[in-house]
């Protein structure tokens, strides 16, 4: 499967997924509000994550906790647009998290490569500077408007998605947006409760259907909360074990907050099912054998 981000496409392989690093540019998000303030130290977080092995940065100016308003789009661009600038200033490949298409537009003039919209494509205009620029447009299942908290009734959850989803790629397509630069995401605990959000997952194959890779945003979420009764820094154990079945279950994209223990929990995955080739003179170097004194 092919993903078109602008001016080149990716072929995506079945179980190695592209890992997508966490750089939140909002003060108020769940897991790390505020731990990089500046420009220069969101700009420095990301190359950081770049350099522990992400394919994407997903650069995020508004989080979508409940329990505050909505900020405006001028003051939403204005956190975002310049960590996207000199991000792709520096060759990296830009994902802006956002559903206004005002911060959209801006973001993808700067250089992002794909928006990440978390509305479920709520105002359909927010899909046309990536069908003017060949940005890819990542389409998420929620029925809850952005920043609130909403559990509709569902006779069966994953029917749902999928029957949301095809509806609003077809919005998406008929706004321009290439079949190509379309990316689909269950939307775990978006309009569901952590059952629901368990239920999806658990039945995550039935969305390739759609033909579209899938991205799988687990990292932290509520529901590994609820499973593990563990605080957001305290849950990547439980964050490995829904990326473990993810991958399984066909995940094209992860987006993630720890990337160095993916990336490490990915290749050793590999190892172990034989798809990546283990040398015959593998060995540890010595001075990591032990921590030091």
């Amino acid at each position: 499967m092919r993903l078109r981000l602008r001016d080149r496409a990716i072929e995506l392989e079945p179980g190695r997924p592209l890992v997508m690093g966490i750089v939140n540019a909002s003060p108020e998000s769940f897991s790390d509000g505020g731990e990089y303030r500046g420009l220069d130290a969101q700009v420095a977080r990301a190359l950081e994550l770049v350099e522990q092995g992400a394919d994407l940065i997903d650069v995020g100016g508004e989080s979508g906790v409940t329990n505050r308003p909505p900020i405006s789009p001028e003051e939403e661009a204005e956190r975002v647009v310049p960590l996207v600038e000199r991000l792709a200033a520096e060759g990296v490949t830009v994902s802006v998290d956002t559903w206004k298409p005002d911060v959209a537009r801006a973001a993808v003039a700067a250089g992002a490569a794909m928006v990440n919209d978390v509305s479920g494509l709520r105002d359909p205009a927010l899909a046309d500077p990536c069908a003017e620029h060949g940005a890819a447009l990542v389409v998420m299942h929620t029925r809850a408007q952005p920043k609130v908290k909403a559990f509709p009734a569902y006779d069966d959850v994953v029917a749902d998605v999928i029957g949301f989803l095809r509806e609003r790629v077809a919005v998406a397509r008929g706004r321009g947006v290439g079949e190509e630069q379309i990316v689909l995401d269950p939307g775990p605990d978006f309009a569901k409760t952590p059952a629901q959000t368990v239920e999806v997952l658990r039945r995550l194959g039935s969305l390739h259907e759609l033909g579209r890779p899938l991205l799988l945003a687990v990292s932290r979420k509520d529901f590994v909360g609820a499973l593990t009764q563990r605080r957001p820094r305290e849950r990547l154990a439980g964050t490995l074990a829904a990326i473990a079945e993810g991958v399984d279950a066909g995940a094209a994209i992860l987006r993630v907050h720890d990337v160095r223990e993916v990336r490490d929990f990915l290749a050793v995955r590999a190892a172990l099912r034989a798809e990546d080739n283990v040398p015959d003179d593998l060995e540890l170097a010595e001075e990591l054998r032990r921590e030091s004194a």
